[in-house]
Parts: C-alpha cells; structure tokens; sequence
C-alpha cells in the first residue's frame, strides 16, 4: 500500500460563513471538501444545529501541505477577526493523492 501525506484542515464556523469559505476554499486550490451541521459549546457559548441561521457547520478539506498552509493564512487575515470560527490542521496519508 502506498500512502501519500497530506493535510486536513478542519474549519468549525457560523454555517452563514459556508458559502464564503467554499469560496476560499476553491480559491486556494482544494479540489472538494465535506461539511455537516455541528453543535457544542465553547468560548461563544452554547451553539445548536437545529437553526440554520445560528448553527455552526464543520467543513473538511485535504490538501497539499503548502495549500494548507496558505488557506489556514488566508481564514485567519480574512474571517477570523470578526466571526466566531476555529481551523485546525492534521496530518493524514491518502490513497489516492491525484485527488486532492
């Protein structure tokens, strides 16, 4: 079995922000990503996936590790500073890399 490494980064946000980080994401290169309702609690309090309109989404994407690190930069000048979101990055091993 041959593994390819690569990057997933995981972007948790206001499901508002979805159509906007696609876009980011499409931007900087990411051939596809998945996304899904999420619901939790943290710094900005107790977040349900039962309304659209104040759910949060979790969107995941694997990439190249220069494509991560530029959408990582990107998220953090861009959305950051004014939404209520986390990305995070972790190392994964792919099959098919011509995927991604």
């Amino acid at each position: 079995m041959n593994l390819h490494p690569m990057k997933r980064v995981t972007i948790i946000c206001e499901s508002i922000l979805e159509d906007r980080v696609v876009e980011l994401l499409h931007e900087t290169g990411a051939q596809g990503h998945t996304a899904f309702a999420v619901r939790g609690d943290g710094h900005q309090g107790e977040r349900c996936a039962d309304i659209t309109e104040t759910a949060n989404v979790q969107i995941d994407v694997i990439l190249k590790p220069a494509l991560a690190e530029a959408l990582l930069q990107r998220l953090q000048t861009e959305l950051f500073a004014d939404y209520a979101m986390v990305a995070y990055e972790s190392d994964v091993r792919v099959l098919r890399p011509d995927k991604f």
